[in-house]
């Protein structure tokens, strides 16, 4: 039997785990996580090793039970609570609420959905990962790519966990990826350099993972932020950063500029018209420090952004 850890936390407010974790998860076959209205399950490497960790929380109102198995479980342990919001404080926006600050359907909605917290993981490598190989492609071809690595490179998920559980794959594994395999993976030249020479500075990276998200490194050319050294990788612009730093950091103000569909959604949902990204940041600036807080919120106020013309196609990556 494996040693295991457990531990309870009481979030204080109502969470849903579908709302709030959902956005951890690429698709609903990603090998990573298994997710349901009263438990999930999620497998991870941690630097203290992989580890599979086990939440289980039968009433939204009610406190969470823990369980973690794999020589990283004490590390998944510790910072679990921070999976259900244990540092995402809403009272700022919920004063905001009250004095008027946001449109009524933001309003609505929040009220709607107390149980939306953001996530906090500290992992920043597989999340970077992840947004790279969602970039300019349909989410049909990121999921097959990102379970693709994960069932060819990855590792089974320690302790007796669901079948098919599994660690998406390392730095170090990444690195030796030909690229013969990233086109059976379905991943073109391009995502697949940029997925390398991110490889190459994530060790560098970790120094922000368990750091508040705009503290500065010492040692790093100003400003010395985690955003500023992830802009500085090539092909890694603010989608992929903001994309990061939402799972990364819960950051709760990180919108993805450059997304095929959110500018048109957001503009939809508050003006009644689509606008250009320039547009929807003017448009979202006054919301600042919680724009990801009105998004998250717009996407589950029922709205849908109204679709013109075919779906965008899968491309073929054999030769490219």
């Amino acid at each position: 039997m494996q040693k295991s850890w457990s531990a309870g936390f009481s979030p204080g407010s109502p969470v849903s785990l579908v709302k709030s974790l959902g956005i951890l998860r690429r698709g609903l076959g990603d090998p990573t996580i298994k997710l349901s209205e009263t438990e999930a399950w999620l497998a991870f490497a941690t630097p203290e090793g992989p580890a599979t960790l086990h939440i289980s929380m039968p009433q939204r109102h009610g406190p969470a039970d823990f369980q973690a198995w794999g020589s990283g479980g004490s590390w998944a342990i510790e910072r679990a609570p921070l999976l259900l919001g244990a540092e995402d404080d809403w009272s700022d926006f919920d004063e905001q609420v009250c004095s008027g600050a946001f449109p009524e359907i933001v309003v609505r909605t929040r009220a709607e959905h107390p149980d939306l917290v953001l996530p906090k993981t500290g992992r920043i490598f597989e999340h970077a990962i992840g947004a790279i190989l969602e970039q300019r492609v349909t989410g049909i071809e990121a999921n097959y790519a990102w379970r693709w690595l994960i069932r060819n490179l990855g590792h089974p998920a320690p302790g007796p966990v669901p079948d098919g559980l599994r660690i998406f794959p390392s730095a170090q594994e990444l690195a030796q990826v030909q690229r013969w395999d990233w086109q059976t993976a379905r991943v073109e030249g391009k995502r697949a350099e940029t997925i390398r020479k991110f490889v190459q500075v994530s060790g560098a990276l970790d120094w922000w993972a368990d750091k508040p998200l705009n503290e500065p490194r010492p040692t790093a050319k100003a400003p010395g932020t985690l955003e500023a050294a992830m802009g500085s990788v090539p092909g890694i612009g603010p989608w992929t950063i903001a994309e990061t730093l939402q799972r990364s950091h819960g950051s709760a103000d990180h919108i993805s500029v450059g997304d095929f569909h959110l500018a048109d959604f957001v503009g939809q949902v508050l003006t009644g018209r689509r606008m250009t990204d320039q547009q929807m940041l003017a448009l979202m600036a006054p919301y600042a420090p919680h724009r990801q807080r009105v998004v998250r919120l717009l996407g589950l106020s029922g709205q849908k952004k109204q679709s013109f013309g075919p779906r965008y196609a899968p491309l073929d990556h054999r030769q490219r």
